[in-house]
């Protein structure tokens, strides 16, 4: 599993720093050559076409929104940009509905709004790629909208912290992916969640595949994974490590808990890992179906004290 190092990531902002606080002009489109002080003011400049930001070094206490295009945006070295605290329009650091984005080598840290939906990106419309970037402290990492045709990639990225239960809001979680069209998350780690579930997603189909789910230090959580109204796809070599603080720990991963709205049948679940920390047996299910759709699960390397799966 190929997850780009934390410590490295957080060393290298943090030196870098003070580069961004001493740059007038630290967003510049590539294709023209000029520069920004602001990305907002840098995606305007893109506007419906086909654009990339490259950020500098630094911390920056500001957010943006994409209002068309396809844009990327990318770190000249993954790892020392972070969006800071600020969220745009009550959503997120980076507000995005145009038909593409990207999002490369960008920390996001510190996001929380008053309905409790805080997220480092919070995606409206189009496509997203999200690669070698970690999110972090915040109520949730990426949130979408429900919208036909969307394709979430998420590839080599953390998820750290993030997630809550309270106030008498809904829950936030991890990663919440509304009714798109596919989710693919490979190579990426989940830990130290915060409530709610690690990774929630209403897609119609899923790739979930060579991932870290943590829970060793999360606190109130639930599901590692809820395919919250059932998908067909894969969910393949991933580690998942259940912790003692939960608020639910009934299931590893739940197929349509929240209602059929898509067929599982020949959902494929097989070479995972799953177990408790040190010292916790539970009778914990691996995967929960809600529906009759015949999943395939093959094998799995399980704790002794788990069952393989349940109907509810």
């Amino acid at each position: 599993m190929r997850i780009m190092s934390t410590s490295l990531l957080v060393s290298a902002a943090i030196a870098s720093t003070a580069l961004a606080q001493g740059n007038a002009a630290p967003f510049t489109v590539a294709e023209t050559g000029q520069g920004f002080a602001s990305i907002g003011d840098a995606l305007a400049a893109i506007g419906d076409r086909r654009g990339t930001v490259v950020v500098a070094p630094g911390s920056y206490h500001q957010c943006g929104v994409q209002q068309g295009g396809d844009v990327t945006i990318r770190a000249v070295t993954p790892g020392t940009v972070i969006f800071d605290g600020v969220p745009c329009e009550g959503k997120g650091a980076l507000v995005l509905r145009g038909r593409a984005s990207t999002v490369d080598g960008i920390i996001f840290q510190n996001i929380r709004v008053p309905d409790g939906n805080g997220a480092g990106i919070r995606l409206e419309s189009g496509n997203l790629t999200v690669r070698n970037s970690l999110f972090r402290n915040s109520e949730e990492g990426i949130l979408t909208g429900d919208y036909d045709g969307g394709q979430v990639v998420i590839d080599k990225s953390t998820f750290r912290k993030l997630g809550r239960c309270d106030r008498d809001l809904d829950c936030a979680h991890g990663i919440y992916i509304g009714r798109l069209a596919s989710l693919s998350v490979t190579n990426s780690r989940f830990d130290q969640g915060d409530g709610g579930h690690y990774l929630k997603t209403r897609t119609a189909r899923v790739t979930i595949s060579g991932n870290s789910f943590d829970d060793s230090g999360g606190r109130l959580t639930n599901y590692m994974i809820d395919l919250s109204n059932g998908a067909t796809g894969t969910i393949t070599g991933n580690e998942m490590v259940q912790g003692k603080d939960k608020d639910n720990w009934s299931a590893f991963i739940t197929v349509a808990p929240e209602g059929r709205e898509h067929s599982s049948a020949g959902l494929v679940i097989e070479g995972n890992k799953a177990g408790f920390v040190p010292g916790l047996e539970r009778g914990s299910t691996f995967v929960a179906n809600f529906t009759d759709d015949a999943v395939r699960i093959g094998a799995n390397e399980l704790a002794p004290s788990m069952k393989v799966k349940d109907r509810r």
